[in-house]
């Protein structure tokens, strides 16, 4: 008997997404519930589980396809007994470039862009790709021995699993002189996430009328703070303190003076939120993803801490859910994880605002007089005109300053 494994709802507004990876090949054996396709949506990665027990037959939706919510992906013969493929059998059909990043087929072995016959998720692919390593060499932690982002990592901090030039040469010798610079090139297809990251962030610069203001931050006293209590509060709350919880009780207090800085427009009518629903800019392996924390303003730091973890995981996991993305009234982004300096944030529409972190730095500032040594951050916040006015935008960014620079006001909601 055949069972149809079909795309499943994929949340609100979602009605297709592509296929991004065959876990399971023809012939092999399946458990029920057991992951055996991933989906890549405009928001989020999702795994398709088997619906039944046994072998998976024909696939219908080949990697690469673009499927609509209820299409036909495959089917399972129920019951049936796991054909063993001999050692020359063919590999599953070649993933599509959105899916890996290989160099063009005619160059590279199709048992190499499968990753020495193992079954690799996109991500873990990737990076096992951009780090030159052999997958066959690197010992696995996921389920049924799958490779996990996390046993590459540490292939690569340990300087092992390199692959062998024969398995790494990228084309013949006689194309390309072995003296010569490199100039090879590769074409890779945008993940159905990046082009839709691509188009709101184009939307918003077309149709907001986007402005940003600066200003910097002393994080003396928040860095004090931290240093004090950090090996206490990860004792208690069984999560380390980190600057997102202040930032993000200072956000709220902020957006309850300043209301319109958490509105949005709505045809010709401006919405306000009497709650925050504050979306934290997370990176994953396919972009820039932006989960939400709600009703962060009736949450703890201790509680703020623990869902910006938990965001963490999901996203290096590839696990976070349309619920987790879904909604959010303003953004924090914290471009200083990565270093950077300064920037100019763009909005996360139908949002009207986003508040742009940086990197800490020691700076010579004057303090009463005198030039002192002060750990300093710049702070950005980019706005939509046409709702913001400068003044409230500056009084905004100049709360969320008294209230880092003094952490007592988050204790006495000043």
């Amino acid at each position: 008997m055949a069972t149809e494994v079909k795309v499943p709802t994929l949340g609100e507004s979602v009605t297709e997404a592509t296929v991004g990876q065959w876990l399971k090949k023809p012939g092999e054996a399946v458990k029920a519930d057991e992951p055996i396709v991933s989906l890549e949506t405009d928001k989020v990665a999702v795994d398709v589980p088997a619906p039944v027990a046994g072998t998976l037959g024909d696939i219908i939706a080949k990697e690469g396809d673009t499927v609509n919510v209820g299409a036909l992906l495959a089917m399972i013969n129920e019951g049936a007994a796991a054909t063993s493929a001999p050692a020359t059998a063919a590999p599953a059909p070649a993933a599509k470039a959105e899916a890996v990043a290989p160099a063009p087929a005619a160059s590279a072995p199709a048992d190499e862009e499968e990753g020495g016959n193992l079954t690799l998720s996109p991500a873990v692919r990737r990076l096992v790709l951009e780090h030159g390593l052999d997958p066959s060499k690197i010992r696995g932690s996921g389920k049924d021995g799958r490779l996990t982002k996390d046993d590459v990592m540490a292939a690569v901090a340990a300087g092992t699993a390199k692959a062998t030039a024969s398995a790494s040469a990228a084309a013949p010798a006689a194309e390309a002189p072995a003296a010569g610079p490199s100039r090879k090139q590769e074409r890779v297809k945008m993940t159905r996430l990046r082009q839709t990251v691509a188009k709101r962030l184009k939307e918003a610069q077309n149709t907001a009328a986007l402005l940003t203001t600066y200003n910097d931050v002393d994080m003396t006293n928040v860095i004090e703070a931290r240093a004090k209590y950090k090996d206490l509060f990860e004792k208690k709350h069984g999560v380390r303190l980190g600057f997102m919880g202040f930032f993000t009780k200072a956000v709220c207090m902020a957006l309850r003076d300043i209301p319109g800085v958490n509105a949005q427009i709505e045809g010709d009518e401006i919405v306000y939120n009497d709650f925050a629903d504050i979306s934290v800019a997370v990176s994953a392996p396919n972009g820039l993803v932006v989960p939400v924390i709600r009703n962060a303003e009736s949450l703890s730091v201790a509680d703020i801490e623990k869902t910006i973890g938990s965001f963490g995981k999901k996203a290096k996991e590839g696990t976070l859910t349309m619920d987790d993305m879904k909604g959010g009234t303003f953004t924090i982004s914290n471009g200083g994880v990565f270093g950077s300096l300064l920037s100019s944030p763009i909005i996360n529409p139908p949002q009207s605002a986003v508040l742009g972190l940086h990197r800490i730095e020691d700076r010579p500032v004057v303090r009463d007089g005198q030039i002192v040594i002060r750990p300093m951050m710049y702070l950005a916040l980019s706005y939509d005109h046409r709702l913001i006015d400068g003044r409230e935008a500056v009084t905004f960014l100049v709360a969320v300053k008294n209230a880092i620079e003094d952490p007592t006001r988050l204790l006495i909601d000043l």
